[in-house]
């Protein structure tokens, strides 16, 4: 791929000292590390992208995930911003509202070769503001060591919310092991935890006409379950983290949890199987939350259309799914090699077969705030501290606050 407008004449790039004064730099902040397989992988189609378009240097900035946003952020705020961002696509609307990220423009062909879920966590107001770069999505891992030690007969794990409480149950009650083990520390994955049950519930929260619809039936439905498993998770689970829960799962003190397939990884000696997050009884069947983090366009580097032009070239489908291999991540498109990947690893089929059902983060200006408000609902009914419907309510009054600004 050229940029037409771009192409330099080659008697202008004679001499190294004019060719270095022609050349402009994209600069890129990437969340993580720069030293795995999908470095690897970007940097190799940056180097190809630059050979087609010689009028341009592209440096690309690694910044651990704790300081990436917040610097990405900053510099733009102050005028001076880098060209491109690595960024949780959970800060899309913050950063559009602030006037900060360009919107892409995609053809008909480009938009479809994305499912609507997965295009939904990066679009509104009509407009999509990044494109995805790195995807997960969820599943129920469960120990089978732990299920045929409690006397249960779910040959292929939990396939309801009556078959997760009284396996819940029935473990907790008949081995040393915690029956499931649930986030709810002050943390995004709470809130992420609890989307992936209301989704399987058929809930939201906000809705398609831009509704907060928290103190829905289905919601304080998802509320009451979290309740009453309350006494089969591990004990204290404010003080857990999802990531905190990977070693209870590998040493047997938790029977079930949910994780994306980089938990396949994690599980040490468990005799272990992967099932659908399942539907709840107001749902259509099973469910997850889809979380992308995107590569998104900052206004103001001098650079934009080149910038665009770079991120398409990253995300083209080829390209992209080399990227999901490098790093492990659910695919983003359905393509022949995402077969390929289920036939070749069976276990990735649970992913990849929950994306059309999912539902993608609610889309707020202030994120964190609606984190803030919805986590403590959750840790509220958990604790006892609050029934579902009231911990639904003051969610629901807060949530509409922060959706009107």
């Amino acid at each position: 791929m050229k940029l037409t407008h771009l192409m330099i004449a080659s008697t202008a790039l004679a001499g190294s000292a004019t060719l270095a004064a022609a050349q402009e730099t994209i600069d890129i902040i990437n969340c993580g590390a720069g030293d795995d397989a999908a470095a690897e992988v970007q940097q190799a189609d940056i180097e190809e992208w630059m050979a087609a378009n010689e009028g341009y240097e592209v440096t690309v900035e690694y910044v651990p995930w704790g300081q990436c946003q917040e610097r990405a952020i900053t510099l733009a705020a102050a005028g001076d911003p880098a060209a491109i961002s690595y960024m949780g696509s959970r800060v899309l609307k913050q950063l559009a509202g602030s006037g900060l990220i360009r919107p892409f423009d995609l053809t008909e062909e480009e938009a479809n070769s994305y499912e609507s879920s997965v295009l939904s966590t990066v679009q509104f107001d009509g407009q999509v503001w990044g494109l995805p770069r790195a995807f997960s999505t969820k599943a129920l891992y469960w120990n089978k060591g732990l299920f045929e030690e409690a006397g249960l007969d779910m040959p292929d794990g939990p396939q309801s919310w009556d078959d997760v409480m009284t396996a819940a149950q029935a473990i907790t009650e008949n081995t040393d092991a915690a029956g499931i083990g649930i986030p709810a520390a002050e943390f995004d994955n709470t809130m992420h935890e609890f989307l992936n049950w209301l989704y399987a519930n058929g809930g939201e929260v906000i809705d398609a006409d831009g509704n907060v619809v928290f103190d829905s039936p289905n919601n304080i439905e998802t509320l009451q379950f979290m309740a009453d498993l309350a006494p089969y998770m591990e004990e204290g689970p404010l003080a857990y983290d999802r990531a905190e829960l990977e070693p209870l799962f590998r040493e047997g003190q938790i029977a079930m949890y949910t994780n994306g397939g980089w938990g396949r990884a994690v599980t040490g000696d468990v005799d272990y199987g992967i099932a659908p997050i399942p539907g709840g009884p107001s749902g259509d069947g099973p469910s997850t939350l889809l979380i992308t983090d995107s590569l998104v366009v900052f206004e103001g580097s001098g650079v934009e259309e080149a910038a665009m032009d770079l991120v398409k070239f990253l995300t083209d489908t080829e390209r992209q799914a080399e990227f999901d291999e490098g790093g492990g991540w659910t695919p983003i498109r359905a393509t022949a090699r995402s077969d390929e990947l289920m036939a070749n690893d069976p276990s990735w089929t649970v992913f990849i077969e929950a994306v059309p059902t999912g539902g993608p983060e609610p889309s707020v200006v202030d994120y964190v705030a609606m984190q803030d408000v919805m986590n403590a609902a959750i840790q509220d009914v958990i604790t006892g501290d609050a029934t579902p419907e009231e911990a639904a309510a003051e969610a629901q009054a807060e949530l509409e606050e922060l959706a009107a600004e």
